[in-house]
């Protein structure tokens, strides 16, 4: 079992890197490693690499641990690195382990993809990967399983440290939150677009997608909602707002899409996604574009203000 988290290191931005691919659709090291050292020089602290915007669902095993390896070198020792887990339990069981040998904090239960899911079945599926892994772990829940009485009974082993909440229902996710009696860090896992709202109903960080194009927005703006300054965290959300809006366009598909092509507009080249994830037209391309240009540009001056003179 890791050291002991606190809470307080996990409220904050939870970035989810993009995953560079090269020519040959293999993980360019050297580009994955530059964007985590840029995400770390820009404050990010939580990183969750090789999770759903790292495009989860098309990596091998032995990619995630690859991704781990590269994060923890980039990012060094004092970062929080959560390896994302599911698939056959077999193989899940073996991910969490070798990430954890790879340098991983602790590991990330991704939302189930089998059918006929029960709160049983998830709670034998979560125990055997944890048995087998010892190690901090983080649920994530997008859907009715798990729900939230088996977060609450899972909040009283001693592994269970937080949980990544993606189900939009605010007073649920508060009526959750004031029933957890054992100190679960809850998370907003919608981004940007939700987190005001859950933090005012009890979540101390979110995840971000967005924060791979303008970390130090996304951090801003943590950072005023923290503070209790909640006119200027609108002000910068209503910033970041038109990346998160076109992510979400027929049913979220845009998700990985337009910020692989974003990300470009910085000068990086992180390759196209995977199948099944859609590819763009020169319109929706030239849509990106403008968009970014005013985002980018508030970026950068945000970043001059932060750097020291």
């Amino acid at each position: 079992m890791s050291p002991q988290i606190e809470n307080q290191q996990l409220q904050t931005v939870h970035i989810v890197p993009l995953t560079a691919f090269d020519q040959n659709d293999k993980i360019n090291a050297d580009v994955q490693a530059s964007h985590t050292a840029k995400l770390y020089a820009a404050g990010m602290r939580v990183f969750l690499p090789g999770a759903g915007t790292s495009e989860f669902h098309s990596l091998l095993p032995e990619e995630i641990v690859e991704l781990v390896k590269i994060t923890r070198d980039a990012a060094g020792p004092d970062a929080l690195i959560f390896a994302p887990i599911g698939y056959q339990v077999g193989v899940a069981c073996q991910t969490a382990i070798n990430s954890m040998k790879a340098g991983a904090t602790g590991i990330m239960f991704m939302p189930f993809a089998h059918p006929y899911m029960s709160d049983r079945g998830a709670e034998e599926y979560y125990l055997s990967v944890m048995d087998a892994a010892d190690c901090p772990t983080l649920y994530y829940k997008k859907a009715e399983i798990p729900s939230d009485a088996l977060l609450l009974k899972l909040a009283t082993d001693r592994r269970s440290i937080g949980v990544k909440y993606s189900v939009n229902q605010m007073h649920q996710f508060r009526t959750t939150v004031n029933a957890d009696e054992h100190g679960l860090e809850w998370i907003c896992g919608s981004a940007e677009r939700f987190a005001p709202y859950y933090m005012l109903a009890g979540s101390g960080g979110f995840t971000s997608g967005a924060g791979n194009v303008c970390p130090h927005l996304s951090l801003a703006m943590h950072a005023a909602f923290a503070s209790g300054d909640y006119v200027k965290g609108m002000q910068i959300q209503e910033q970041i707002l038109p990346i998160e809006d076109y992510r979400a366009r027929a049913g979220d598909s845009f998700n990985i899409s337009m910020l692989k092509y974003a990300i470009t507009l910085t000068g990086a080249d992180f390759g196209p996604p995977r199948p099944p994830q859609r590819t763009l037209t020169s319109e929706q391309e030239a849509e990106i574009r403008q968009l970014m240009e005013p985002i980018l540009q508030a970026e950068e001056e945000l970043a001059q203000q932060k750097s020291p003179v």
